[in-house]
Formats: structure tokens, sequence, C-alpha cells
């Protein structure tokens, strides 16, 4: 039903465009936030560009765009590309190793599809995340659109204003690095939970020779603290040293405190709270049934989003 707005005018018009228009970006909003979050590694900065990318789109002349989705995705990747620059420097100045901040991933039926549900919990894992770290924000920007979302080359050569063959090249060099760097394993849910449960066991019964036996020889420990909390300011390699350092830490578990296991950046993990609330977020690689990475969240701005478990 059409409201009068007064003399001459009717606002119901403005109304179902408004509706049309939220409608159109809730579609898009799990890829948008999804390209939000792999560009910058932060849910909260996700957020926020996705809010801005909502701002742009409400006030856009949606009669001149014919591809909704192609004008929102634009939208956000630049927008992630101009906050990923703007946060270089802060990056740089980072107190020790960087983590992205934990994302809880739970795809259920939203993909029913089990080939695409291993695409995107292996471009948000941690291991990729922290390669990603590596490469320059337009290569970023590629690698997120082209492999974890598909696009075509010249869909990406719109969003980021750059020639197709230009595109096909960042795509390339973004690839074999991540290649290069990414561990190499089949995603194992059952496997990964079960080492999970192994690990906390073995470093609360302080047993060296068990957690020899679940490290790989080349295992590496990764804290992330930012200067907020207790946590290693260099990466620790090798199975020895990784061993001595947990079995040294896991006495001074609070007491009381209380171990969940969710699901977090596509694999099973462990959040650790004290007094109700998250202290440590732990998750793992693992290759050939053997621990190949463990990585440590303490910093508590990336733990705030964890609250409600």
């Amino acid at each position: 039903m059409w409201t009068s707005r007064g003399a001459g005018g009717w606002d119901g018009a403005v109304t179902t465009t408004r509706e049309r228009a939220l409608t159109a970006f809730e579609e898009q909003r799990p890829v948008l936030t999804g390209v939000a979050y792999r560009m910058l590694g932060r849910v909260g900065d996700a957020e926020d560009i996705v809010q801005e990318a909502w701002l742009r789109w409400s006030r856009a002349e949606h009669g001149d765009v014919r591809d909704a989705r192609g004008y929102l995705v634009r939208v956000t990747t630049r927008l992630a590309l101009d906050r990923l620059r703007q946060d270089r420097a802060r990056r740089e100045a980072y107190v020790g190793p960087w983590l992205p901040e934990p994302l809880v991933t739970d795809y259920g039926p939203a993909v029913p599809d089990t080939a695409e549900q291993a695409v995107l919990a292996d471009s948000v894992s941690l291991a990729v995340l922290v390669v990603l770290e590596s490469l320059s924000p337009l290569e970023r920007a590629v690698f997120v659109l082209r492999e974890a979302f598909g696009f075509p080359y010249r869909e990406i050569a719109e969003v980021l204003e750059r020639s197709e063959a230009a595109v096909r090249q960042l795509a390339g060099r973004a690839r074999r690095h991540v290649d290069e760097r990414r561990p190499r394993f089949a995603v194992d849910p059952v496997q990964r939970r079960e080492l999970t449960e192994q690990f906390l066991a073995a470093a609360g019964g302080g047993s060296f020779e068990r957690m020899l036996e679940l490290l790989a020889p080349d295992v590496r420990l990764v804290g992330d603290s930012g200067g907020r909390s207790k946590a290693p300011l260099r990466v620790i390699e090798s199975a020895d040293k990784v061993a001595r350092f947990l079995l040294a830490v896991a006495p001074n578990t609070p007491a009381g405190a209380e171990l969940r296991f969710l699901e977090l950046n596509g694999g099973p993990a462990v959040l650790l709270l004290d007094g109700g609330r998250p202290d440590t977020a732990l998750a793992l690689d693992v290759v050939d049934g053997r621990i190949t990475a463990v990585y440590l969240q303490r910093n508590p701005d990336k733990l705030g989003a964890l609250a409600g478990g």
C-alpha cells in the first residue's frame, strides 16, 4: 500500500527502493565479508569495510548498476585495499609475530557442496592467511578473488582497474608464492580433532616423549600477543624446543579454566576461557598425522569476537 507524503507525493516508492537495495546487499553480504576478511585478517576491520560498502550502495543510483554483485565486490575490494595499505606501517610496528584474528567458521547448509566447502576452508585457514601477509596488496586481492571465490580474470581486472594481462601475472606470482609456503595437507577435521585432543592430553600430562611423537621434527609455534599478554616474541622451531616450551607453560594454565572446542578458520580449534573470558585460541596444522604448526592467539584485541563461544 502506498503511503501519502502530503501534497503531491508518495513515499511508498522510496521505501520499496530501499527494501530492494537492502535485499540485494544482504544476498551478497557473505561474499563481501569473506573478501574483506581474507584481505585484512581482522573480523572487526572486515565488518567495518562491509558497513562502508553498504553506505555507498545505499546512496548509489541503482538504475545505473547492471550487476549488483560485481559493483559491491568492486567497492569492498577497493576499500579493503585502501585499509590494507594504511595498515602496513602498523603491521611493521607490531610486537612479536602476527596472526589473523580467529574466525568462527561453520558453513553448514549454506555451502552444501563438499568440494566448495574445502576450498573455502583452505582459503581462510591460518596457514594461508599468514602467507597472504607476505604478498603485495594487489597480489593479495587477486589471489582472494580468484582462488577463494573463482572470479574470472576479466572481472578482477575491472575491480582493480588493471589490464587482464596484468591481473594474470599478479595471479601467477601470488599462486606460486602461496604454493611454495603453505603446508600440503588434506582437510581432515576428524584427524585434526583427534590430534588436538592428544596434544592437549600430552601437554596436560607433562609427557615430553608423547609430545615428540605428535610433533613433526620441523614444527613451528607461532604466538600472537601484540604485546598485550605473554607469548613468545619469536617463532619457535623444532620439535624439541616447541615441546619444552609447551610443557613449561602448561602448568601455568589458570585454575578453573575452561577448554571449549569449536571450528576456527575452517578447522577444529580450542578456546581457553579464564573466568568466562577468552584467553587463548589454539589451532594446529597437521601433515601426514604429525603436527607441523601450533598457533596460539593471545592478543585480547583479537579474541573479543569469541566471547560468546
